[in-house]
């Protein structure tokens, strides 16, 4: 019987196939353990306006040409940047 290996690719789909046929514990030979994160998330954060500060928002990101959404990331990181 021959000893398969872990396919090395960042390809999800290809490792979702090869996982969705094989068993992980017939690799465990070739498993090791990681100590640092591998993927490092992005911080959601939520805020509250009312209604009527959410259209001021909305309008100066229209007049600026981009998603209100990145508008108030700029402003955020502005202010972290000094």
């Amino acid at each position: 019987m021959s000893i398969q290996n872990i396919p090395q690719t960042d390809s999800i789909q290809e490792l979702a196939e090869f996982w969705d046929t094989h068993d992980l514990t017939d690799f465990e030979q070739q498993l090791e353990e990681v100590t640092e994160p591998i993927f490092e998330g992005k911080a959601v954060v939520q805020i509250y306006l009312q209604p009527q500060e959410m259209a001021v928002v909305k309008d100066v990101a229209q007049s600026q040409g981009i998603n209100y959404v990145d508008l108030i990331r700029e402003w955020v990181l502005e202010k972290v940047r000094g």
